[in-house]
C-alpha cells in the first residue's frame, strides 16, 4: 500500500513506469521540505523489493525493513549520516558519503530485487561529493536506482540533473491535509489550522499533531514579532545581530521565522480587505485584526515586501548582517513609538 498523501500524478507516473518495467537509472524528486518526498522514495524502494504480489504491501519483512531502514539494499545518504566522518554540525554531505555509497552501487542486490540509493537533500553535495556522484551516475549498472530529494534544483550541477528523472512534487491541498489530519483523530478545528499552517507540506503537518514544540515556535515567532513592531530601533538592531548568530548555527530556523513573518503581515493585508476566511493564523484573527488597523494598506505591502525580498537576499548568500538590520530598518513602526 503506498503511503503518498497527494501527488497522485507522481503516483501514477512509477505505478506504470514499474508495471511497464521502464524505470529510469535515476530520479530528481523536487519540492518543500515535508511535502513528501522521502514518503515517495521509501514506498519506491519497498514497491521495487515488496515480497508479495500487492506492492507494496507495507507488511512483509522486506517493507518493514526498508520502512525502518534497515534493508541492505536500500541506503539513505543525508547530512546526518554517516556519523563518524566529521563532528556535527554539518551542512554538506561529504566526497567520503558518496565514495562509500559509489562501491555499493556496483554490486549486485543482496537482501531483495533492486538497490535503490536515495540521497536525501542532494542539493547539499560538496563540489567533490558531486563531482564523485557524477562519475557513479555515468557507470549505470543494472537492479540500481538513485533517487535525488532536493528543494533546489539550482544549487546542482546540470550535469547531474541532466542524467536523472525530473519529478515534481508540489504541495498537497488544504482540503486533503485536513481531511488526512481528520482521519487520524485530529479535532476539526485544529485539523484546519494546522493544514493553513503547513502550506501544502504534508510531512510537517503530521508531525505538528504530535509535536507541541512546532506550534510553541510558531506562537513564540509571532510575539517576537509583534514585540518589534511595538519596539524601537534598538531593539530590532540587537535582534538582528542575535538573528545573524543563529543563521550560521541554525539556519533553518531563520528560515522557518521568516515564513511565520510573512504569514503574519499576509494574514494583516487580508484582514484589512477583509477576507478573513483565507488568513492562516486562524486562532489569532482577533489580535491580528487590531494590530492590523496600526498600518496602513502601503505600508502593509511595503512589509510584505521587504520580508520577500530579505529572504530573497539570504538564499543567495548575500550578508545576513546587512539583509537582516535592512529588513528591520523597514519594518513599519506602530503609531506612537518613539524612535
Amino acid at each position: 500500500m503506498w503511503q503518498v498523501i497527494g501527488h497522485e500524478k507522481a503516483l501514477r507516473f512509477f505505478k506504470k513506469s514499474i508495471e511497464e518495467g521502464k524505470l529510469a537509472h535515476a530520479y530528481l524528486l523536487l519540492g518543500l521540505p515535508n511535502v513528501g518526498k522521502m514518503t515517495l522514495a521509501i514506498n519506491l524502494a519497498q514497491a521495487l523489493n515488496c515480497q508479495t504480489k500487492e506492492t507494496p504491501c507495507g507488511k512483509c519483512q522486506s517493507c518493514l525493513r526498508i520502512a525502518a531502514l534497515k534493508h541492505a539494499d536500500v541506503r539513505v545518504v543525508n547530512l546526518i549520516s554517516d556519523e563518524d566522518l566529521k563532528p556535527f554540525p554539518r551542512t554538506m554531505i561529504l566526497k567520503e558519503q558518496i565514495e562509500r555509497i559509489k562501491h555499493e552501487s556496483s554490486l549486485p542486490p543482496y537482501e531483495g530485487e533492486t538497490r535503490v540509493i536515495i540521497i536525501d537533500g542532494a542539493e547539499n553535495m560538496s563540489l567533490g561529493a558531486a563531482n564523485c556522484f557524477l562519475k557513479t551516475l555515468e557507470e549505470p549498472t543494472d537492479k540500481l536506482i538513485f533517487m535525488l530529494l532536493a528543494v533546489n534544483e539550482s544549487r546542482l550541477p546540470e550535469t547531474i540533473t541532466s542524467r536523472c528523472q525530473r519529478v515534481e512534487l508540489f504541495p498537497v491541498t488544504n482540503i486533503e491535509i485536513e481531511k488526512e489530519l481528520k482521519s487520524r483523530g485530529v479535532p476539526e478545528e485544529k485539523a484546519e489550522l494546522i493544514s493553513k499552517l503547513s502550506h501544502g507540506r504534508i510531512g510537517w503537518a503530521i508531525e505538528a499533531t504530535g509535536n507541541d514544540g512546532l506550534m510553541e515556535k510558531r506562537r513564540r515567532y509571532i510575539e517576537k514579532a509583534i514585540s518589534l513592531i511595538n519596539g524601537d530601533y534598538e531593539e530590532r538592531f540587537g535582534y538582528a545581530a542575535q538573528l545573524v548568530g543563529q543563521f550560521g548555527k541554525e539556519r533553518e530556523e531563520v528560515w522557518d521565522m521568516i515564513e511565520i513573518w510573512l504569514d503574519l503581515w499576509r494574514d494583516m493585508m487580508l484582514l484589512k480587505m477583509g477576507i478573513n476566511n483565507d488568513i492562516v493564523n486562524k486562532d489569532l484573527e482577533e489580535e491580528l485584526a487590531l494590530l492590523s488597523k496600526e498600518f496602513t494598506v502601503d505600508e502593509v505591502r511595503e512589509a510584505i515586501a521587504n520580508i520577500i525580498e530579505t529572504e530573497r537576499k539570504l538564499k543567495i548568500n548575500a550578508s545576513p548582517q546587512l539583509a537582516l538590520e535592512v529588513l528591520m530598518l523597514n519594518i513599519p513602526l506602530k503609531k506612537g513609538v518613539v524612535i
